[in-house]
């Protein structure tokens, strides 16, 4: 799957923020530096794919570039 991920640095949390655009406003996590946040972010991904499927609850539509 084709997910859109967003890294972020925050000075409030004074850290990365990774956000999971197609999942809602509460699909974030963090990590000190990007490439953590990055990892974390796959790992969110990965548990949210595995509930939606558990659940038989439909995906997501991926987000995708379109270039004019």
């Amino acid at each position: 799957m084709k997910y859109s991920i967003l890294i972020q640095w925050s000075e409030e949390d004074q850290a990365y923020i990774a956000s999971l655009p197609e999942w809602g406003q509460y699909a974030r996590t963090h990590g000190e530096t990007y490439e953590e946040a990055l990892e974390n972010a796959k790992e969110v991904l990965e548990d949210l794919v595995y509930g939606y499927e558990q659940i038989g609850k439909l995906l997501p539509e991926p987000k995708t570039l379109q270039v004019a």
